[in-house]
């Protein structure tokens, strides 16, 4: 079997255990899974038909994404999400691409025809948008940066071949003084951006660990002198370059004050954020950014989701 047959058939199967379990397992009808997956209802009787015929339904769902559903809804009740999406751990695998896929197909399954997504930076969420480039122009579907840095964006975009419809932030992401900051950001070009990210149908933003190696480290935005004295403050992560500590309280920086983009007090009013992250090196800054109310959504791996729900059983 070649990959991208074998993908397919990952991915269908991977559909059909997700709507056996919000079937039989949630009570939602099929015209509720439909709404929910963006499928419509008689795609739904097939895929339970299909199950029930090839033996995956059988009183309980016989698949190897029992675990990563059984995860979903354990992260759901323990952090408050609205929703979990869980993929199976795999060794060796490269994190951000099979995230990205992962978020891309979450994305496929909801964006409706005309909708609008926001996007944070990073190598995550890079790869979603690569990967939702012909989907976005079948479907018209537009997007809009959250901070400025317009070199974050174009590679994504461009490897997408997303053509139209598209609003970057026309600003730095991090500026040299906060008084350049408060210029740009009393700019209707940049305010009017910033507002539409948070109105849009869907935020998709990525979750940054702190360290050495870290994304925004390799950017520019922090040198590695910096990253220990961020530590000793508290910090643990970053979400668009603004930096929280392990109970998802945003801290007082200077720093802040230079960046250009969604403030996350703003973004956590928004019950459509959705955060694709994982990788046990980024465990604390997930948490945290999960106990800061930052995402309602969260994409991640199966490895990562345990580890969650240990560090709340821990906290009990």
């Amino acid at each position: 079997m070649n990959e991208h047959v074998a993908d397919a058939v990952d991915s269908e199967e991977e559909l059909l255990a997700r709507v056996a379990w919000y079937y039989y397992h949630d009570g939602l009808t099929q015209n509720e899974i439909g709404d929910r997956l963006n499928l419509n209802r008689i795609k739904v009787s097939r895929l339970l038909e299909a199950g029930r015929r090839t033996g995956v339904i059988d009183v309980k769902i016989n698949s190897r994404y029992q675990g990563c559903l059984l995860l979903e809804e354990g992260l759901r009740a323990r952090y408050g999400l609205g929703e979990a999406y869980v993929i199976p751990a795999l060794p060796g695998g490269q994190e951000s691409e099979r995230l990205g896929q992962a978020a891309a197909q979450f994305l496929m399954q909801r964006l409706r025809p005309g909708d609008l997504l926001a996007a944070g930076w990073g190598a995550t969420v890079s790869s979603t948008i690569q990967k939702l480039g012909h989907v976005a122009n079948e479907r018209g579907i537009g997007l809009v940066s959250m901070t400025g840095g317009v070199s974050t964006y174009v590679d994504g975009m461009r490897a997408a071949n997303w053509g139209s419809n598209v609003h970057l932030v026309p600003a730095p992401l991090v500026v040299r003084n906060p008084e350049i900051a408060k210029f740009l950001l009393a700019e209707p070009a940049v305010t009017n951006l910033l507002d539409m990210a948070l109105d849009a149908t869907y935020q998709l933003v990525g979750i940054g660990e702190l360290g050495q190696s870290s994304t925004v480290v390799r950017s520019g935005h922090i040198s590695p002198d910096e990253v220990e004295p961020l530590r000793r403050k508290g910090a643990v992560g970053d979400m668009l370059c603004r930096f929280f500590n392990r109970d998802g309280t945003v801290l007082d920086l200077p720093f802040h004050e230079r960046v250009i983009g969604v403030q996350l007090e703003a973004l956590a009013q928004s019950s459509k954020v959705i955060a694709v992250a994982g990788g046990l090196g980024k465990l604390a800054a997930i948490r945290a950014a999960l106990l800061g109310r930052f995402a309602s959504i969260l994409i991640t791996d199966e490895t990562t989701a345990e580890a969650l729900l240990a560090a709340a059983e821990e906290d009990k």
